[in-house]
């Protein structure tokens, strides 16, 4: 393992030549998080081109430190531009937007119609909902951070992630390593994968949402045989599928997330535990990767945070992809990659 790699595998891309057959050629890992990136750019530039006329919409602030009307860009505004006009502190603190005090929305996903928009942060009097928004960022990075933690030589396939559920004590990303049949990461890989998510922490990046459809998604994740698998199953309700992106790194969740990746402070990869299930699985090398992780600005001295790290060390008993009827099953998780 090691702490920057990039290319790190081969997977195959299907496309067509002139006499309309398909044709094969290998993809990086490096190279398939780059075109994955250029569709993700180039598919919201569309969206945002297709508004046409801009039309307002009004925004009724409710908070501190003090409610205020904000006439917006329709489709194209967002709660963090809103934040904007309000201050800074609101625009590093707020993670997550509730409209008309039922709807949570992510802090870059733009406002569509008029409504009333409270800035929920991670110390509000219910915290439940931006909790899991928060767990379920952690799971979503530290996916990206397995992906570019291992050698070149080393074929690198995401999972899924199940559902938030704080209680466990642990968040999670289940990923396939069919070259590592019984790897045991040593402390200075589990140290490894840490320091490459306390670098996505460090550089702020703000967590891009982005609705696309369901063929776009397919041709977004070719070179990933799990997300393929996945897509059909949960764009069938709405035909889209609600895709993020963290700098270069996209991936699939049903959302919210929070704003920012300096929302999260200290963090550590406490384990990685092979996952075991039916001999007839397709799974063989499943290994769930386990964390733990703060808010930014919640301070918990070594001791305290080590209990917690201690308690993330153990297998988190979350729905298992190769074990779908776990006692700790619950409809969120029903596709893992939704959540």
């Amino acid at each position: 393992m090691k702490q920057r790699a990039l290319s790190l595998s081969k997977t195959l891309l299907l496309s067509h030549n002139s006499k309309g057959l398909p044709a094969i050629r290998c993809l990086s890992t490096q190279e398939a998080l780059e075109r994955r990136h250029h569709l993700f750019v180039l598919e919201k530039k569309r969206q945002l081109e297709k508004v046409g006329r801009i039309e307002k919409i009004e925004v009724n602030y409710k908070g501190i430190p003090n409610d205020c009307t904000l006439v917006m860009n329709k489709d194209i505004s967002t709660p963090y531009d809103c934040a904007r006009h309000l201050g800074e502190w609101h625009m590093e603190s707020s993670a997550l937007a509730l409209l008309d005090g039922s709807v949570h929305w992510d802090m870059h996903r733009p406002l569509t119609e008029n409504c009333t928009l409270e800035l929920q942060r991670f110390n509000i009097a219910e915290p439940q909902q931006v909790n899991k928004a928060f767990w379920r960022t952690c799971s979503l990075l530290l996916g990206a951070c397995a992906t570019v933690a291992f050698k070149d030589t080393v074929p690198v396939h995401l999972h899924s992630f199940p559902g938030p559920d704080i209680r466990s004590g642990s968040f999670i990303y289940d990923v396939d390593l069919p070259s590592l049949p019984d790897w045991k990461p040593t402390p200075q890989e589990l140290h490894t994968l840490s320091a490459e998510y306390i670098q996505l922490t460090r550089k702020q990046l703000p967590i891009e949402r982005l609705d696309v459809s369901m063929e776009l998604a397919l041709e977004m994740f070719v070179d990933n045989q799990h997300k393929a698998k996945q897509i059909p199953s949960i764009a069938k309700a709405t035909g889209k599928v609600t895709l993020y992106k963290v700098d270069k790194y996209v991936d699939i969740s049903k959302g919210p997330l929070i704003s920012n990746t300096g929302q999260i402070g200290r963090v550590a990869v406490t384990s990685v535990h092979k996952l075991t299930g039916s001999s007839e699985s397709d799974l063989k090398q499943l290994y769930r990767f386990q964390g733990v992780a703060l808010p930014t600005g919640v301070i918990l001295n070594h001791f305290a945070f080590t209990i917690l790290t201690e308690r993330a060390k153990k297998l988190n008993h979350a729905r298992s992809p190769i074990n779908p009827f776990s006692e700790s099953m619950s409809a969120e998780e029903s596709i893992a990659a939704r959540a």
